[in-house]
């Protein structure tokens, strides 16, 4: 009786197909996503971002819960984009364009409002 070939070796030279949901989000940018990664880490946001959660006198602007968790709570504050910035410096600094919510509301409903608008 004749033995198969093994696909293994066959398998192995082929070029992946399926990119990370990262990659596919990151190659699909028309900005540099690692700039604006570094924006976040910044001493200028930093000094931003304390501004905005004052000025909300940390409390969630779409929830009206006091954020006094610490992240990863569920009411840990994130300082959150109204109008996505996609990489626009101006959006992205823009104290009018900023408002204070929970960790909850930002990582539910924010993103499904993202998804909804892409």
């Amino acid at each position: 009786m004749a033995r198969v070939p093994s696909l293994r070796p066959a398998i192995a030279k082929l070029a992946p197909r399926i990119a990370s949901m990262r990659e596919t989000r990151d190659t699909a940018q028309s900005y540099n996503i690692n700039e604006v990664r570094r924006w976040y880490k910044s001493a200028r946001w930093a000094r931003l971002r304390q501004e905005v959660l004052e000025r909300d006198l940390y409390t969630c602007r779409r929830t009206g819960v006091m954020l006094a968790g610490k992240a990863p709570e569920p009411d840990s504050p994130v300082v959150h984009h109204v109008v996505p910035h996609k990489g626009d410096e101006r959006l992205f600094w823009d104290i009018d364009n900023l408002e204070a919510v929970s960790k909850e509301w930002h990582d539910s409903e924010a993103q499904r409002e993202e998804r909804r608008a892409s």
